[in-house]
């Protein structure tokens, strides 16, 4: 059993820090938020008053929050209080200097770090069968990974700080723009009389084949598990795709890489979320090509 701090108990946090008492674990969280804390509750983990009270003899600090801005400030925080043996894991998705910087922060001290962003959504947070992505000393990796285990399926180090954020933003940069085309093929084949379910069947099984049509297709019938049977309920919301599109974006402009169909992504989903649809599934974005003018 590992005495776990677990900051930031929201829509993924608080299923991942269950799976963490599944596991065994004694887990102590805390976020701003009183009803994920009250949720949390229910699942047995513990509700400190603050994210430094929650960090204090805890063994492992996990942090899952909405942007950089916060991680660095939770991180200046916590470093301090926290434990000489602590190791702290961010599953946050932010930028790679956020990331970086919170790396820095621990290092401070001598705290072994790891960024370690998710992949999976909320579906997955609840079922504890998330990918890892991770950065970080090879030695912080592995004294990570049992507890990264009773929370994913996948577990992979992608290389030294900061990694793991480049690995997820990259990989939802493929996912904003898959679905946005699997979209564009579905409402073009509307228009030519083309079933959804003989478009699906071809596509499936043709060179058209990717997740975003097989394990998340953005119309109700051919994959039911999909949020698209159910009202494109997130899932993955769109407000969140926005940000991680953002984030690839912020980062081509920081290198100088040409992302040209990941630039067309990010400025789709902001005029999504503008148009009201934060909330919705970000397959949801089906429904605002259905009203876009060639």
């Amino acid at each position: 059993m590992t005495a776990i701090a677990f900051i930031g108990l929201g829509n993924m946090g608080g299923p991942m820090a269950a799976n963490l008492i599944k596991a065994g674990h004694e887990v102590t969280g805390f976020d701003l938020v009183q009803a994920s804390c009250e949720a949390a509750r229910q699942s047995g983990v513990a509700i400190a008053t603050s994210a430094t009270d929650a960090v204090k003899g805890a063994e492992l600090v996990i942090t899952m929050l909405p942007a950089g801005k916060h991680v660095v400030g939770v991180w200046t925080d916590i470093v301090p209080v926290a434990a000489t043996e602590t190791l702290l894991i961010d599953c946050s998705t932010i930028d790679v200097d956020s990331a970086r910087k919170a790396h820095a922060l621990a290092a401070t001290r001598g705290l072994r770090a790891i960024d370690a962003p998710v992949s999976g959504g909320t579906g997955g947070a609840k079922a504890a069968t998330l990918t890892f992505m991770c950065g970080g000393d090879a030695g912080s990796f592995a004294a990570a990974r049992p507890v990264l285990e009773a929370m994913g399926k996948k577990i992979v180090h992608c290389g030294e700080a900061g990694a793991g954020q480049a690995a997820k933003i990259c990989n939802n940069m493929i996912l904003a723009i898959s679905m946005i085309g699997v979209s564009e093929a579905f409402v073009l084949a509307e228009k030519l009389g083309l079933s959804h379910q003989a478009l699906f069947d071809v596509a499936s099984t043709s060179s058209g084949q990717c997740w975003s049509l097989t394990s998340y297709c953005p119309v109700p019938g051919p994959v039911p598990a999909s949020p698209a049977n159910n009202g494109y309920k997130p899932g993955f919301a769109a407000a969140l795709m926005a940000k991680d599109v953002g984030l690839s974006q912020a980062a081509a402009d920081a290198v100088g890489a040409a992302t040209p169909l990941g630039a067309h992504a990010a400025e789709i989903y902001a005029s999504f979320n503008t148009a009201g649809h934060q909330a919705e599934d970000f397959s949801g974005i089906i429904n605002f090509l259905r009203t876009m003018k060639r």
